[in-house]
């Protein structure tokens, strides 16, 4: 399985980002291992994960959710 994520970090801002392991993936965020965007905002906290069959989809999606607004991020994590 494929799957996108939403992180929020400990200033309140949003990341999203694309794996196929979740819970490795944000182990390395909070390690400083993760992206550069969240190296200096760590702890982060999982708000959101969805799975799609093929890695294409996946990152499709990725790439539309962070073309979203603080507002539709904020009503995407919030709908968990």
């Amino acid at each position: 399985m494929h799957y996108v994520y939403v992180l929020e970090c400990t200033d309140g801002s949003f990341y999203t980002g694309y794996t196929t392991d979740v819970e490795r993936r944000v182990r390395e965020h909070d390690a400083g291992e993760g992206a550069k965007y969240t190296r200096g905002r760590t702890p982060v906290e999982l708000r959101h994960t969805e799975s799609y069959e093929s890695k294409s989809a996946a990152m499709s999606r990725e790439y539309e959710i962070k073309q979203f607004s603080r507002v539709e991020k904020e009503r995407l994590v919030a709908d968990e």
